[in-house]
């Protein structure tokens, strides 16, 4: 050919265009852009014709990109006949000019002429004018007709790079955000995930896409309740819940004689508190019901308490806010009162509503400023809402600086001041000797209680594996995470939770051998406990790239909690890595069914999204995505 194709990009010139994440294995070939798992090719084969900037490919002839001259010298020269291809290239340089001058309805104009009379042969070029007509209507912000004229350009160069992010942007500024989605896909896997715009690109369609599925499934979904083991840790979080604490006194005063001095205990209140106790979970809900809706005197507050809790559990969220909302008015027991704040704040900050839900735990301190589930609960979710992950902070444990002198900002565990607000108790830490201080009792209940240390050491954890993460270096994980975990299991031998995190922190301080034998302890002691298996199963992969005996074990988990989320989100993952879409698509499905939040949900989604996205642009471009792991890539 006589001439090469000239793109627009800015400009009309031949310039070009100026994370939930799951730790699996080393050397696995996936890039992670927040939830959404992309593939590295092993390598990034190119065509036999070099690629200009533009994205369209060169052409090898000596005339390369000569257009034809502006200035006629002569009248031969005007009436000296042109080849369609050469005429099309002329219209096309006229459109260049045009679109640099900023008068973009005559370069539209010229680069139609140009598709005009360009041979259909000539793929390449008709490309190059469709893409170049595309830029001239985004200056006009008409999007519509960008993406038609990048669809037509790729129809001719489906790997037309530049195009590929054109249409992208148009299609996201429109809201098709399933079309952006394969449109950076593919552009992802053709610059070999090398362009950190395109993958924050990536990152941010899918965020939405996710965000916009997660909305709408989510509030029609059907609830239904977690697992067992799931529903036990989070009741063993707290030790001031009267309705909790009255169910252990019931199986206590059960067994004495088989007697009860506990009244009506034939009450829906109370068979609802013996299902709790044998964890028969499902008809909980009714029993409280019938007690609310009882015209007799009876146990209303206790049993909305109850029901509002398992409503959350349950993932209806909105009814179990309107119970609690019930039970935060004045006139409520103090113990009732704060339990419901607690829970009310916490659903409140999960729904992205901070402000609203730190007043109910600073309602909650007032009331009640020796109640350390207030600033347990208020540290778990200020940790979930990711903006403060600092354990040593007093914020986490404190709302607006009722407490300034948290021990000079060092965690311990015995002072007091963690868990009463202003000073209430600023002399424990051997300054009290009174066995029978309700104070000093109920501080003792506080240090028996494991959950409170796992969250501390599990926060910890977390921001020293950001702080690594963000050096780029290969730092250890520091000694003082191990220790802490390993006080925990000192402490609390038999803790199912203390020995799982302990095996986590191991396992991230390459320690696997000891890791999985921690990881072992803890199934025996909780056989329930299908999280700790997935890890086991993870760790694996990480310590000897055992793809099938990790595959394996997390099979294992689902087999003993089929309500695991987890397992099926690890496990698509993992299929998606050894380019099993389909079935990793099913995987994530069944997560999306299981999964408690709205946020979480999203995250599944981008997952799936991302999946089905590398799937169908990989039969688009003609490609094969990668195989299974260990099977000589790099």
């Amino acid at each position: 050919m006589a001439a090469s194709s000239e793109s627009v990009g800015s400009c009309p010139s031949s310039e070009g265009w100026s994370k939930l994440q799951i730790g699996l294995a080393v050397g696995v070939p996936v890039v992670v852009v927040g939830g959404y798992l992309l593939y590295k090719r092993s390598k990034n084969k190119k065509s036999g014709k070099e690629q200009s900037p533009n994205g369209a490919k060169k052409k090898s002839s000596t005339g390369e990109d000569k257009p034809v001259q502006d200035k006629l010298e002569s009248q031969n020269d005007l009436e000296k006949e042109l080849s369609p291809l050469e005429k099309a290239q002329a219209d096309k340089n006229k459109g260049n000019k045009y679109f640099k001058g900023g008068r973009y309805d005559q370069a539209i104009h010229c680069y139609t002429e140009a598709i005009k009379v360009c041979p259909p042969e000539e793929k390449q070029d008709l490309a190059t004018f469709y893409h170049n007509r595309a830029a001239a209507y985004e200056k006009l912000m008409n999007l519509k007709m960008v993406v038609e004229d990048c669809t037509e350009a790729l129809k001719n160069n489906s790997k037309y790079t530049k195009c590929l992010m054109r249409r992208a942007n148009a299609a996201e500024q429109l809201g098709d955000l399933t079309q952006a989605l394969e449109d950076v896909t593919a552009l992802c896997i053709l610059e070999g995930f090398q362009n950190p715009k395109s993958l924050m690109t990536a990152d941010r369609v899918l965020k939405q896409l996710g965000q916009s599925k997660a909305k709408e499934t989510y509030a029609n979904r059907k609830p239904t309740m977690p697992s067992k083991h799931f529903i036990r840790t989070y009741l063993k979080a707290f030790t001031q819940d009267p309705v909790i604490n009255e169910a252990g006194t019931l199986d206590q005063s059960s067994v004495q004689n088989g007697e009860t001095d506990i009244p009506d205990t034939d009450s829906p209140y109370y068979e609802a508190l013996r299902q709790m106790n044998a964890e028969k979970y499902e008809e909980i809900i009714p029993n409280c019901t019938k007690e609310i809706d009882n015209d007799q005197p009876c146990k209303c507050m206790e049993a909305r308490l109850l029901r509002a809790t398992f409503y959350f559990l349950g993932g209806e969220t909105e009814n179990s806010l309107a119970d609690l909302k019930l039970l935060t008015v004045e006139d409520v027991n103090k113990k009732i009162r704060v339990n419901a704040l607690i829970k009310k704040g916490s659903i409140l900050i999960q729904q992205g509503k901070q402000t609203d839900g730190l007043d109910c735990f600073a309602k909650a301190v007032r009331l009640d400023p020796d109640n350390a589930d207030i600033y347990h609960h208020r540290g778990h979710v200020s940790n979930y809402d990711n903006k403060r992950l600092d354990p040593d902070n007093d914020d986490i444990y404190h709302h607006r600086g009722h407490v300034s002198n948290y021990d000079n900002k060092r965690s311990d565990p015995d002072n007091a001041d963690i868990y009463h607000h202003r000073g209430h108790v600023s002399n424990y830490d051997n300054k009290r000797s009174d066995p029978d201080n309700a104070d000093n009792v109920m501080i003792y209940i506080i240090i028996d209680n494991a959950d409170i240390y796992h969250h501390r050491g599990h926060v910890k954890h977390r921001k020293s594996a950001e702080i690594i993460a963000n050096s780029g270096a290969k730092i250890p994980l520091p000694q003082t995470v191990i220790d802490s975990y390993k006080n925990n299991v000192t402490m609390f031998p038999d803790n199912g939770d203390a020995r799982a995190l302990y095996a986590q922190a191991l396992t991230d301080a390459g320690k696997f051998d000891e890791a999985d034998r921690e990881f072992e302890k803890a199934i025996k002691l909780e056989p329930d406990n299908a999280t700790a298996m997935v890890h086991r199963g993870l760790l694996q992969l990480q310590w000897k790239q055992d793809v099938e005996e990790a595959i394996k074990i997390i099979n294992q988990a689902i087999d003993v909690d089929n309500k695991c989320e987890y397992a099926y989100e690890v496990l698509g993952t993992l299929e998606v890595q050894r380019s099993n879409m389909e079935k990793a698509m099913d995987l994530f499905q069944k997560a999306i069914h299981l999964s408690r939040t709205e946020s979480e949900m999203a995250h599944l989604y981008s997952l799936l999204d991302a999946a089905h996205a590398q799937l169908k642009v990989a039969k688009n471009l003609g490609i094969t995505l990668p195989g299974p792991m260990g099977m000589g890539m790099p």
